[in-house]
């Protein structure tokens, strides 16, 4: 399912049957759900359902589902709560549909609704029905797009003897306040939440009143209530709520010094520590299930007993400075804004439900190109860097880039091992995969970015396009081609287009995927910015080689035609002035420097490894020919299609490259006219920004052609 042009993107949020979604009784789940919406960017589009008998609810988009037409005491009402949202929610055709903490409730909209699902556990999954078993948190993982936990100890929880390795489907979103200024304080303890055994009252009851009794100037609050009372505190200075509107709570919270959250059971998050830390109260809490997760500034109970809270809060009462500065931390250093996590939630929403369709949609897109950048080299090669070409490419056609260089960053993080940094390298991908969300993920000559990461980055985004280029030659009977063809069929089975500078017959059965297009190298008005043809070279022929080639020196046991060529060649023509780097104990050069040497001279070759390939395009002759060099080319490789005679000097043997460029160094006029047609013609078919498109037009899956 896509999301049409004209859709708008709506969101039903499904609140637990019963749940108090009111001013007066607002649960957590109740308030998480409003904080964020509230903040939302499909605040407009985002409407909340439930049931509760309370009217004053805590939003307008709120929808109360009317169960009053029940026929039967016996009729399951929440069968009959999910039955009419099953009726709403496919009247109005949801793009998304998020259902918090009632897998059941999952299960059986999943059965009679079309859209997608994300579902939210604010609780324990193993103690709520339809997720206690392995089997049912299987289903649930795999019948939803996303699910989102209110914290790690939840999620811990789920995948209880369940593969981690399933994490990359889930999210942890907290529960999550705005920053707050300072107030003044009172000398008020306070106590939120239900009165009972299990929130720790009884503890805190015995030992507030050995503190209020020791310390006469201080005062305490208890805001909560409980169906089965059987707690009571009883103090002159100590005064009970009850059960009391959020807005006031807050309030209450700015006013008092310290905060005790001594719960026994394992609390799934802990909103009260999060609100009284944020706040300003020195708070207490036992660290009990998610609670840890809620504050980095809280003290944490080493025993939970009433000696271990009284301890405590008597240290914080007598020692002003240690509670001041608890106070000042939790306040300055909130772990979780609502605005953070809010963009986080729809990022989400966004990455589970295409926001377009690929097929319309022609710009504005995100592309993350993933290529070495050449940090470590000090940027000697950025006056050829394809990476960078493709980069100016998309955003001269609207598109918004974010670069990331592989091998810069496992060796800028280099420790004693490459590999530890290529598993850290992994998770920077998946982290800048999800905070950029990209609609493209193209990348070339990489072997750091690990097969699973690619599957992952599929689990996150499924309408993701991956494209991969190598500009290397694939020639037959080249012993690099093999390793390189190696490479390319490394990612083949996991991305969706392949891009080389070699035309796609010439690989055809050495790879597993046939999903392969030829692309020239393009020239970038940036980068080829030189007119040769209208200076005075000193140089006739200049050539260089950098790759394959070790310090101007072939490896040991190593052969390469191109240097045997050229040597032939300077003895046919000595009288020639040539400009050779690379052999013969000549260092190669890059860089300004070798854009020094190139533009000295009035010609180039295009040379190339190997036996000519048709239509094998490198780097060099974008070099050459995009600075406005006469060029001269074997007419082998099948440039005849795309350049006449006019605009570039084919050969056919060496001696014919020998009378060729014997007869343009001495004829001025006529070298300089073909380069300037060949510059032009260069960057009329073949520039950054129309290749660039064509990439992209391939990679959505819209018809294009270079010819």
């Amino acid at each position: 399912m896509i999301l049409q042009k004209n859709q708008i993107f709506k969101i039903a949020t499904i609140l637990p049957y019963k749940e108090n979604y009111s001013t007066d009784k607002a649960s957590a789940t109740s308030l998480w759900v409003t904080e964020f919406y509230k903040n939302s960017k499909f605040k407009k589009n985002n409407f909340i359902y439930g049931h509760t008998k309370l009217k004053k609810y805590l939003t307008k988009n709120y929808i109360n589902i009317n169960l009053k037409n029940l026929k039967s005491k016996i009729k399951s009402t929440t069968n009959e709560y999910a039955n009419k949202l099953i009726k709403e929610l496919n009247s109005k055709n949801y793009s998304i549909i998020e259902i918090h903490n009632r897998p059941q409730l999952l299960f059986k909209l999943l059965e009679k609704t079309k859209s997608r699902f994300i579902f939210y556990f604010h609780n324990d999954p193993i103690s709520m029905k339809g997720s206690k078993t392995i089997s049912e948190r299987l289903k649930i993982l795999n019948s939803v797009e996303k699910l989102i936990f209110v914290s790690e100890w939840v999620r811990d929880r789920f995948f209880l003897d369940i593969d981690k390795k399933l994490q990359t489907k889930t999210e942890v979103v907290y529960p999550s306040v705005h920053k707050q200024k300072a107030t003044k304080k009172q000398k008020n303890i306070i106590f939120v939440g239900r009165l009972n055994h299990s929130k720790g009252y009884d503890l805190f009851k015995e030992a507030l009143l050995k503190i209020l009794d020791e310390f006469p100037t201080w005062n305490a609050y208890s805001l909560g209530d409980e169906d089965r009372r059987s707690i009571f505190i009883s103090h002159s200075r100590h005064k009970e709520f009850g059960f009391i509107n959020h807005k006031d709570t807050l309030n209450l919270l700015n006013k008092s010094e310290i905060a005790v959250v001594p719960s026994r059971w394992n609390e799934p998050f802990g909103r009260t520590a999060l609100e009284a830390s944020s706040r300003g109260c020195a708070t207490i809490i036992s660290g009990r299930g998610g609670l840890k997760e809620t504050t980095d500034d809280a003290v944490i109970l080493k025993r939970l007993d009433t000696n271990s809270i009284y301890l405590e809060i008597k240290k914080l009462i007598k020692n002003p400075y240690k509670r001041k500065k608890i106070q000042r931390n939790g306040r300055k250093n909130v772990k979780h804004l609502i605005k953070i996590n809010t963009k986080l939630i729809d990022q989400i929403r966004e990455n589970c439900f295409p926001r377009f369709n690929v097929n319309y949609i022609k710009n504005k897109l995100k592309i993350i190109n993933l290529y070495n950048q050449g940090q470590k080299l000090n940027h000697r090669l950025f006056n050829i860097s394809l990476g960078k070409k493709f980069t100016n490419g998309f955003v001269r056609n609207g598109h918004d880039v974010l670069e990331i260089s592989d091998r810069d960053y496992v060796r800028n993080n280099k420790s004693f091992s490459l590999i530890p940094n290529r598993n850290n390298f992994q998770n920077f991908l998946l982290e800048s995969f999800k905070n950029y969300n990209p609609d493209i993920f193209f990348f070339g000559h990489t072997k750091n970015l690990t097969l699973d990461t690619l599957d992952k980055f599929r689990s996150i985004n499924k309408n993701l396009v991956i494209s991969q280029w190598n500009e290397d030659p694939v020639m037959p009977g080249l012993n690099y081609s093999k390793h390189n063809i190696s490479n390319i069929n490394f990612y083949a089975d996991l991305v969706d287009h392949n891009f080389i500078t070699t035309h796609p017959s010439i690989i055809k059965n050495k790879v597993n995927n046939k999903n392969f297009h030829f692309f020239f190298v393009p020239v970038d008005k940036n980068i080829e910015r030189f007119h040769v043809y209208k200076l005075r070279p000193k140089n006739d022929l200049f050539y260089a080689m950098s790759h394959g080639v070790n310090r101007a020196t072939l490896k040991q046991g190593t052969e390469d035609t191109r240097i045997n060529f050229l040597d032939k060649l300077v003895k046919k023509i000595p009288q020639i002035k040539y400009d050779f780097y690379g052999f013969s104990n000549k260092q190669p050069i890059w860089g300004s420097e070798f854009n020094n040497a190139l533009i000295n001279s009035k010609m180039g070759l295009n040379l190339s490894r190997g036996k000519p390939t048709r239509y094998y395009s490198s780097n060099r002759i974008a070099s050459i020919m995009g600075n406005g060099l006469l060029t001269f080319i074997d007419k082998k490789v099948g440039l005849s299609d795309f350049f006449n005679k006019n605009e570039i000097i084919f050969y056919s043997s060496i001696n014919d490259l020998s009378d060729k460029i014997k007869f343009y160094s001495k004829n001025d006029k006529i070298r300089s006219k073909i380069a300037k047609n060949g510059k032009s013609k260069y960057f009329k078919l073949f520039n950054e920004t129309k290749i660039s498109k064509y990439i992209i037009d391939i990679s959505l899956g819209n018809k294009s052609s270079l010819f």
